[in-house]
């Protein structure tokens, strides 16, 4: 299934794509998409439903996050071998953990803003893994059992603030609009095998990004598992997992860095695609 919700910022309605591509309302079926939605039960709720006989939507409203009520939105750096050596980063022996603040989560389509005082600011396409069942020092053999399915993310980034600034990464990844994500929910039994599956991402045309998540140093049962171990995951929560080479901080000679009217546009095999304009901050 591809969930999605539509509509106003904070007026959005669960949906779904239907066979012949149209938006059905799903709003008399579930409350919105996200927590109890998203486990297996909820999922199934859904599976039962006649789409067809649901109500269509306009095609061409706005597209919100496709998750909503993040509890945690967690994030895994340096997690694609040919990514760390762009930056010159040493191969981590155990996965990065850091956090993007639930509050930077936007649409997948919405502008991103670049944040005041902003130095570097930068892209990376990632796949979002979205949990569906509460988690607790889970084996890896088991960690898909608690995968409701994947979207696609933008993790924005604020290099200076992220590695210039002192402390941890979080500053440089928090900011308001650094997390789009969507356009759709992709249940994991679309995704034959989340290791194997090409993205990309374009600055005005110009195709920076071009990899593939069979470069992770770490796979999704692998990070699922890992975080487990040091937090509990609750349906909805989002992991991140890391982005593939092509980012701006890594561009030869000299890095290139996000400005105010630049186009991103980036996707994922099988899990859609964003467009985002890039606007300066303004008060």
């Amino acid at each position: 299934m591809k969930l999605l919700r539509v509509g106003a910022k904070g007026a959005e309605k669960p949906a779904i794509i239907a066979a012949d591509g149209s938006i059905r309302d799903l709003s008399g079926v579930v409350m919105d998409i996200g927590g109890d939605t998203l486990t297996p039960e909820g999922l199934a709720k859904i599976r039962g439903t006649d789409i067809d006989m649901l109500p269509r939507l306009d095609a061409g409203q706005r597209i919100g996050p496709c998750v909503a009520n993040v509890g945690k939105f967690i994030c895994i750096g340096l997690n694609y071998a040919d990514h760390a050596a762009e930056t010159g980063a040493k191969i981590p022996e155990e996965p990065i953990i850091f956090m993007k603040a639930t509050s930077a989560i936007i649409g997948p389509n919405d502008d991103v803003i670049i944040p005041k005082n902003a130095i570097k600011p930068d892209w990376e396409v990632e796949l979002a893994v979205i949990i569906g069942k509460e988690a607790r020092y889970v084996d890896e053999a088991d960690a898909m059992d608690y995968v409701a399915g994947y979207c696609v993310c933008n993790d924005v980034s604020e290099r200076h603030f992220q590695t210039e600034r002192g402390g941890t990464w979080d500053k440089g990844k928090g900011a308001d609009t650094f997390g789009p994500i969507g356009p759709w929910l992709v249940t994991k039994d679309e995704v034959a095998d989340p290791q194997n599956l090409s993205m990309w991402l374009e600055v005005d045309g110009h195709r920076y990004q071009n990899g593939s998540t069979r470069t992770m140093i770490f796979g999704v049962a692998n990070v699922v598992s890992y975080v487990s171990q040091f937090m509990s995951l609750q349906p909805g929560d989002i992991i991140t997992t890391g982005t593939p080479p092509g980012v701006g901080m890594g561009i030869k000679p000299e890095p290139v860095w996000l400005k105010p009217g630049n186009v991103m546009r980036l996707g994922i095999e099988g899990l859609g695609e964003q467009t985002q304009n890039v606007k300066a901050y303004s008060a």
